[in-house]
């Protein structure tokens, strides 16, 4: 066992934990501490396979970027900070969500190796890329861009308490 190995079980160790824990926690912010230590995990894995600019896109992206917009947002929503009991939910759709994920990845996993011959795809092209999405998922990415622009309107009207207000006659 190389210092590699170690290093890998360990940040994996460190990224799945933190990962449960961010499910698991019942304060938002240090659901989004404990996202931070995850991203950062994945992030050493990346240096440890040798992939330094996607470990650094990695921590600029997720760590500096999506973690502190979520902050952000909850800082400006006014959220509670402390323990919320509405943030337990049943655990069923977790389960569910996360067995799908582990079989698709395990499958994934399988492939890498050919332990099981799966049928190839072609590989892809920016060309077919783009078809794709323009051509064939147009409607659903125009949905989905409406969707997006329709949530960012909606958090500035609720972190806007002046937004929409009636004015007292005085």
């Amino acid at each position: 066992m190389t210092v590699a190995d170690v290093l890998l079980l360990a940040l994996g160790a460190v990224a799945v934990g933190s990962g449960a824990l961010v499910v698991t926690s019942s304060h938002l912010v240090r659901s989004g501490f404990y996202l931070v230590v995850s991203l950062g995990a994945i992030a050493g894995l990346y240096l440890v396979l040798g992939a330094e600019l996607v470990a650094w896109v990695q921590i600029l992206v997720y760590v500096g970027a999506v973690v502190v917009l979520l902050l952000f947002a909850v800082m400006l929503t006014r959220a509670p900070i402390g323990p919320s009991p509405d943030l337990d939910r049943p655990g069923l759709p977790a389960v569910l969500i996360g067995g799908g994920v582990g079989v698709g990845l395990a499958a994934l996993f399988i492939d890498a190796f050919h332990w099981i011959e799966f049928p190839q795809p072609q590989p892809g092209t920016a060309e077919r890329v783009g078809e794709q999405i323009f051509g064939t998922w147009v409607l659903p990415f125009e949905v989905l861009s409406i969707l997006l622009l329709s949530a960012l309107i909606g958090a500035i009207v609720l972190s806007r308490p002046d937004i929409g207000a009636h004015r007292e006659e005085a």
